[in-house]
């Protein structure tokens, strides 16, 4: 089944554009895919693409010698390593749906990057290893949906090794998760090999063959009923009975899919593949368009704004320097809430009230770009900023007086924190940009010793992150992209609160051993404590200030 088509309003209509939108809307499925370290999230990505026709040949990150690189992971350091460190924005056709993939960094490191990004998806695909199930970091980003209603689907991968039992892994998740796993797919054994799966909203077997490319080309596909002739020739009578058996018991057990549940947040249709050997992944992306729900309506402070609203309203979740490092530029990157987005449309930024013509908007594949004319509610589009632009902003096409803002992307407290040192004193200035950047990025936060003190003058500035991997992407791009060669010196101290009251007792309060006072990129107060007894001690005797974890 294709995606749903509208009947259509003379173009002439007054309605014709709010007819359009709607149209445009209901075949957009954004989603991003939440999963622990290993579990293969960036190979399930490459799959994706390479199923619904964005890439032609599909590269593993494990294979560092190879002469592609996985799609996703453009930045240098990711190719170097292995490894996702950012978000990137990834769109393909499949089927009349436009499908938006947000990858997101699977690292604990990058948890900041990844909430802004989850907020900007209308569901989530939460990956689990077919050894391990669910594990921390999964069950962290899964809380995070779970928290916003966000409907997940779950894709059991690597199932092309040995691993838990399916019947009981699905019971542990429900175990662990609280939310009841409906298996769409389910695996098919041959021996001690995965052969393919049963698709059960469709009765229909699904058997791979094995292809000689190492699962960078589709896969050929034997496709039929569960007593069809060509699945009886290409399966043993063993696997086919048990495979019987394993339907009879989902039957019984869990009954049919409930599509009113998933939306709920209490039912995850659930899916079994291998992205490595590309086993299970066109029956997952089959059913996963016709399942997921289309963009929705999004929360401001004057109530929801639609998607079928004709007028633009989108939200800023994103800021990505030097995506392309010959212009040194700066890329935002816009949710598209409602209405049609044109190319050089004015709209009006909410936080200041002021003007600000959108030209140029771009689709984005990793880094690759791509002009476009307009983009409808689901989309993610590329907007070459100069810097007007920050993580958290609304745009709107027509903004009244009190104006309404979408809620705000939170920000994380820090964990550690260091003063960042030039190597080279020439380099100062390429320095301060380059953390002025990766600030506006929200790859690490920024502070000083001093109030009102900016990058550029002053003492070295204090750079404060929620992992120390960030610390290592931070010294890389300082180099590589800015030219500005930085060592780090440890502060020692941590657990930080802002802090808010009078100046003179906030200076008292920050002058006591065991305390630092230092003041954030906006000029507003925090004190970094030696270590958890000081910082509770602090906070049960100073009660002439307000402390508070997040920035106010």
């Amino acid at each position: 089944m294709s995606a749903p088509v509208l009947p259509s309003a003379p173009a002439d209509s007054p309605d014709a554009l709010a007819e359009r939108v709607a149209q445009e809307a209901a075949r957009r499925r954004t989603f991003a895919i939440i999963s622990h370290p290993d579990a293969g999230k960036t190979t399930l990505t490459e799959k994706l693409l390479l199923y619904g026709g964005a890439i032609h040949l599909a590269g593993s990150v494990k294979a560092r010698r190879a002469a592609r690189h996985a799609t996703s992971d453009w930045m240098k350091l990711e190719q170097e390593r292995g490894i996702s460190v950012t978000s990137s924005v990834l769109q393909f056709d499949w089927q009349g749906y436009k499908v938006n993939l947000l990858d997101t960094p699977g690292h604990a490191d990058f948890s900041e990057d990844t909430y802004r990004t989850l907020i900007a998806a209308d569901s989530a695909v939460m990956l689990l290893d077919n050894r391990k199930g669910v594990e921390e970091r999964t069950r962290q980003l899964f809380e995070v949906c779970h928290k916003r209603r966000t409907p997940i689907f779950t894709f059991v991968n690597k199932c092309d090794r040995a691993g838990e039992d399916p019947l009981k892994l699905l019971d542990d998740v429900e175990k662990d998760l609280g939310i009841t796993c409906a298996p769409v797919t389910w695996p098919i054994v041959d021996g001690d090999k995965f052969v393919g799966v049963y698709d059960r909203l469709t009765h229909h077997v699904l058997l791979f063959e094995r292809g000689e490319k190492h699962g960078s080309e589709i896969l050929d596909t034997i496709e039929g009923g569960l007593d069809a002739p060509e699945i009886a020739d290409h399966c043993s009578p063993y696997a086919l009975d048990k495979l019987r058996e394993d339907l009879e018991l989902l039957e019984i057990g869990l009954g049919q899919f409930d599509p009113e549940a998933f939306r709920a947040g209490t039912l995850s249709p659930t899916f079994f593949g291998s992205a490595l050997t590309n086993f299970g992944v066109e029956p997952f992306l089959r059913e996963f368009v016709q399942l997921a729900p289309g963009p929705g309506p999004r929360e401001t402070t004057k109530g929801p704004i639609t998607p079928d609203d004709p007028t633009f309203a989108g939200f800023v979740f994103k800021i990505q320097a030097n995506m392309d490092p010959k212009h040194r530029d700066r890329m935002a990157f816009v949710r598209v809430v409602s209405g049609r987005y044109a190319a050089g449309m004015e709209t009006t930024l909410v936080r200041t009230g002021k003007a600000i013509r959108l030209s140029a908007p771009q689709s984005v594949m990793a880094r690759e770009r791509q002009a476009i004319d307009e983009a409808f509610p689901g989309d993610v589009v590329g907007i070459v900023d100069k810097g007007t632009l920050r993580i958290g902003d609304t745009l709107l096409e027509q903004a009244p007086k009190a104006a309404p803002a979408f809620s705000d992307i939170p920000r994380f407290p820090p964990e550690h924190f260091v003063r960042v040192l030039s190597a080279d004193p020439m380099r100062r200035k390429q320095l301060d940009t380059g953390l002025k950047q990766l600030s506006e990025e929200g790859a690490a936060q920024v502070f000083f010793a001093e109030k009102d003190a900016k990058l550029g003058s002053g003492p070295s500035p204090i750079v404060g992150a929620i992992g120390q991997l960030q610390f290592d992407v931070m010294l890389f791009r300082l180099e590589s992209e800015y030219g500005a060669p930085a060592k780090l010196e440890s502060l020692g101290y941590g657990n930080p609160r802002w802090v808010t009251g009078d100046p003179k007792e906030i200076d008292r309060v920050g002058a006591v051993h065991g305390r630092i006072l230092l003041y954030d990129i906006k000029g507003q107060p925090m004190i970094l404590f030696s270590d958890r007894w000081a910082m509770r001690s602090a906070l049960e005797k100073e009660t002439k200030v307000q402390f508070h974890e997040a920035a106010p």
